[in-house]
């Protein structure tokens, strides 16, 4: 194992890269579920941007830091579940549906941090506060590197959590969409929803139902911004 204070910089800042995304994820799912009347996130302390009331100790530090360590990158994590009570939710919407946007909350946020972290990276660059050069060595270390690693980092966030896979977020985005007549179906198969997410983790081919989208939107994101800063 690798124990090179390169790779020690590098943990830090993908950690706390991290933590930051996790912890704006948790926030919109704690966030909308108060907003539609649930008492309990706020009564947990949930609706906040302060990391630690998000971090899960084994989703959020000891596998992220055990995949950093041993392939140089966090492979996968997970933040504390924000617990709603569905039933408490405002009567303008069916339950379901209110689960659904307390759903899509957490991805939602990944993505418009993902996109405000690309125009913080750019404007950075445009001002030449940091320099655009990669870092030379193994692990990523310079500012600019490891905005682009963040921005890159949410989108798939925002990709991988909207599988249609219970327990993602995209299983509660499914059944809210669904018309009422596939909904039995659905929950057929939600029963089998951790196989599916345990494949698309595990055979390398699957991830590309996230990580492609998540990089043809950085890409885009990008070349949009580089062009309206005139970089």
């Amino acid at each position: 194992m690798d124990f090179s204070p390169e790779l020690m910089r590098w943990a830090a800042q993908a950690m706390a890269v991290l933590l930051l995304s996790i912890c704006v994820h948790e926030f919109g799912h704690a966030l909308i579920a108060d907003k539609l009347g649930d008492p309990l996130p706020r009564q947990q302390g949930r609706v906040t941007l302060n990391p630690i009331a998000h971090a899960d100790p084994i989703g959020t530090l000891v596998f992220p830091l055990v995949g950093i360590m041993y392939m140089g990158a966090p492979g996968f994590g997970w933040g504390k579940p924000v617990q709603v009570q569905p039933i408490k939710f405002s009567r303008r919407f069916e339950m379901r549906t209110g689960h659904m946007f307390v759903a899509f909350a957490g991805p939602l946020m990944n993505l418009l941090f993902g996109t405000f972290l690309a125009i913080l990276h750019v404007s950075l660059l445009k001002a030449g506060v940091i320099d655009a050069e990669p870092t030379a060595g193994k692990y990523p270390s310079g500012a600019s590197d490891v905005l682009y690693y963040a921005v890159g980092l949410n989108f798939i966030l925002f990709f991988f959590n909207l599988i249609p896979a219970p327990p993602l977020d995209g299983g509660a985005v499914t059944e809210g969409l669904l018309p009422k007549r596939y909904l039995a179906g659905f929950r057929q198969y939600a029963v089998y929803g951790p196989f599916v997410l345990m494949a698309v983790i595990m055979i390398p081919a699957l991830t590309k139902i996230f990580a492609y989208p998540a990089g043809l939107v950085r890409l885009n994101v990008y070349n949009a911004l580089t062009a309206l800063f005139g970089l």
